[in-house]
């Protein structure tokens, strides 16, 4: 089996994929923009070939270099980067050489907020109401039907970027008047639920899901980046049955095939509204937060289902995993070494965040591991109280 990765060198953590699948027999093949000296020696003991190109947003350039390897190692059974920024090039190339797996038209339907919207609904999910703009006059009639407080967010964009919260006349004169006017918008009703919780997982190459887990933001991503707050988010030991339902539901009517899946809700009392669903493994270092909450590693099982084996199995009882962050630039309460010390049962990881999730979620990752919330709280309480 050939598998090309897409950016096999960064982010640096997803790595492991290219290792665990060679670990698996598969010739990995690497196609990324860094010097073949600038790889790391594991990475460079796993790929079979590394082919750099100048620039992987040339379309062109990267598809010369898939027909390289076409030409050289056979047909490409997959082409893969588990990376949102690389998904389009990831399908543009899968299309082009018939390769399995999400073409551009799959990308549809996780590309728009509004076609999400139309099969969480078809999949029987509470979803926020909403409409598309693609005018002032769109824009004023959003307002009036659905009423302030609105988010508006690019129809077509990915994360909290270019978001606008509208909570009075004078935030809409202010989104007409930063809007480029080309880019078609979501308005949708604020949802004053603070919290945020996700249905994440695995499914094989029939689409069945082969893993599958929660997460409570701490924080919502909005605050984050309005607030510059310190980021924290926790793997929870037991998914409620209701959002394993809407879960399920959802991924089975978008039809994905051998992929990560991130699902984002709302948390509305004892019932779930569905915000998004992300074609990819969550953000960051959560891959690892995942792994330390059910002792299993995931590099591996993916690797296992590329290869056609079963996904392993868990032999221990799920945990809380909380990662939380710091900045450097804070004064805390608590010195890193003192907290150190006092969850040193519970520590599993201290990771230094890259640049570019920094400024937005802090400087330096920390992953501890429980079986009781009521200490996972008090870590969240612990890592973020500053001196007076």
């Amino acid at each position: 089996m050939n598998y090309i990765v897409i950016s096999p060198y960064y982010p640096q953590n997803f790595q492991k994929f290219t290792v665990e699948l060679a670990n698996k027999g598969i010739t990995v093949l690497g196609i990324g923009q860094e010097p073949y000296d600038q790889l790391d020696q594991p990475l460079k003991d796993s790929l079979t070939e590394y082919f750099r190109v100048e620039n992987l947003e040339n379309l062109d350039e990267v598809k010369r270099a898939v027909a390289f390897l076409f030409y050289k190692h056979g047909p490409i059974d997959r082409i893969e980067s588990h990376n949102e920024y690389w998904l389009e090039l990831d399908a543009e190339l899968r299309e082009q050489f018939n390769v399995f797996g999400a073409k551009p038209k799959d990308l549809k339907k996780t590309k728009f907020k509004s076609e999400m919207k139309k099969l969480f609904k078809k999949a029987g999910v509470p979803v926020v109401p909403g409409q598309i703009v693609n005018t002032e006059a769109g824009a004023d009639l959003a307002v009036k039907k659905l009423g302030l407080p609105l988010i508006a967010k690019p129809d077509n964009g990915v994360g909290a970027a270019a978001t606008f919260k509208l909570e009075t006349a004078e935030d809409v004169e202010r989104f007409k008047q930063e809007w480029d006017h080309q880019t078609a918008y979501f308005f949708e009703k604020f949802v004053q639920s603070g919290e945020i919780c996700t249905f994440d997982g695995l499914v094989d190459k029939d689409g069945q899901i082969v893993f599958a887990t929660t997460f409570d933001y701490a924080h919502t991503p909005l605050d984050l980046m309005m607030y510059k707050m310190d980021n924290s988010y926790y793997v929870l030991k037991d998914m409620d049955p209701k959002l394993r339902t809407y879960g399920e539901a959802i991924v089975k009517i978008f039809g994905m095939k051998e992929r990560f899946f991130h699902i984002e809700f709302f948390r509305e009392g004892d019932d779930y509204v569905a915000i998004e669903y992300n074609n990819r493994p969550a953000g960051g270092f959560t891959i690892d937060v995942y792994n330390f909450a059910h002792s299993i590693d995931l590099y591996r099982g993916y690797a296992a289902i590329v290869a056609g084996e079963p996904f392993p199995a868990a032999h221990m009882e799920p945990l809380y995993c909380l990662a939380t962050s710091r900045r450097a630039s804070t004064n805390y309460a608590y010195p890193e070494a003192d907290l150190l010390e006092k969850y040193r049962d519970n520590f599993k990881v201290k990771k230094d965040m890259p640049a570019a999730f920094a400024e937005l979620q802090g400087d330096y990752l920390y992953m501890l591991t429980t079986p009781s919330r009521e200490q996972m709280e008090q870590m969240i309480a612990d890592f973020a109280k500053q001196a007076d």
